[in-house]
């Protein structure tokens, strides 16, 4: 059965989870990890006290992905736990494959959770003749099985609108808010939002925390190039945090510290959720003016994240077992919103 097969990654990374059962566990459901984030899987599975399920995800010689599952499922509530992190398309396409074979394999309802939800910043027509790439996940995410989506931090709110079913977004302002007080105590602090975009996002950890906001008013040139212009508020002599969904490249992060280091702040560090850090970003980071830069680890980190001085991550698998402990017993989402 293996001739013609390449494991998708070597050692532990590949996906193949042995089902040992653990005593004690009310709950009824079954819980399934591919390969984007193996780590953060195992952490909810031991949150939930349940093993993960036993499945194999592989490649083809021609790198085409095969997916097996070792157990029965007929009947089952299933979680598959994904982000659609790079390697982009590897990802999406191991999640699309595995709720397909849960759907043929009769489960009873499918749960793609996604922490960090890929192609989430195309979600509109940009220009004339360009896709609404987030729609086409969404269709192909519902076309492959899933019942359900509980995802995190989506880059834009209206993409919940692109499914024809139940999609519950999670929150790490209270994650960060915790971690917050904390890190910082009493410090004077005030979070700052990295662009005009992120307002609400920054406002909402603001108003958590009882303090002041201020805003980075930018002019971005072209795809991937930004420049400050202003920042909206006095920061000087402030704990200044930027709060943002996304670090990709880092240029407008760093960007924005350096203007708020500029304008007199007495120190400032950043909360982001989603560390997409492609290309030089983690050394951008670590010659700017962020002393500390937080992330959940919704995307695995890298040898690089690890390494670096200024970066860490803090976990999810705590919100993500209650979130899925929430539906798997028909119980209320939004109050781990609080």
């Amino acid at each position: 059965m293996t001739t013609g097969f390449v494991v998708a990654k070597p050692g532990p990374a590949v996906a193949t989870h042995p089902n040992v059962e653990k005593p004690g566990s009310l709950l009824i459901m079954k819980i399934v990890a591919c390969n984007s984030n193996l780590p953060l899987a195992r952490a909810v599975a031991a949150e939930l006290s349940l093993p993960l399920c036993d499945v194999t995800v592989r490649r083809f010689a021609d790198m085409e992905v095969f997916v097996e599952i070792h157990e029965n499922v007929r009947g089952e509530d299933v979680f598959v736990i994904q982000s659609t992190c790079t390697p982009t398309n590897d990802n999406l396409m191991e999640l699309l494959v595995m709720l397909d074979a849960l759907r043929r394999g009769s489960a009873r309802r499918i749960t793609a959770v996604i922490p960090y939800f890929g192609y989430a910043r195309q979600d509109r027509k940009s220009g004339p003749r360009t896709p609404i790439s987030a729609k086409l996940v969404a269709n192909l995410l519902v076309e492959a099985g899933a019942n359900r989506v509980l995802t995190l931090d989506l880059h834009a709110m209206q993409i919940q609108g692109f499914f024809d079913i139940p999609v519950d977004n999670l929150y790490a302002a209270p994650l960060f808010t915790r971690d917050i007080r904390t890190r910082y105590g009493d410090r004077d602090l005030m979070i700052v939002s990295p662009d005009v975009g992120g307002v609400v996002r920054a406002r909402q950890l603001a108003q958590r925390l009882n303090t002041d906001l201020a805003i980075i008013d930018k002019r971005r040139e072209r795809a991937g190039v930004s420049e400050v212009m202003n920042v909206i508020g006095d920061v000087r002599g402030r704990h200044c945090l930027l709060v943002d969904d996304i670090v990709d490249s880092g240029g407008s992060l760093c960007n924005a510290a350096q203007a708020i280091a500029d304008n007199g702040a007495a120190s400032v560090g950043a909360y982001v959720t989603h560390g997409v850090l492609t290309g030089k970003a983690v050394e951008r980071v670590g010659n700017s003016p962020i002393e500390m830069l937080t992330l959940t680890d919704s995307i695995m980190a890298t040898e690089s994240v690890e390494a670096a001085h200024n970066i860490r991550q803090v976990t999810i698998s705590k919100l993500l077992a209650q979130a899925m402990r929430a539906v798997a017993d028909e119980s209320s989402v939004s109050s781990l919103f609080d």
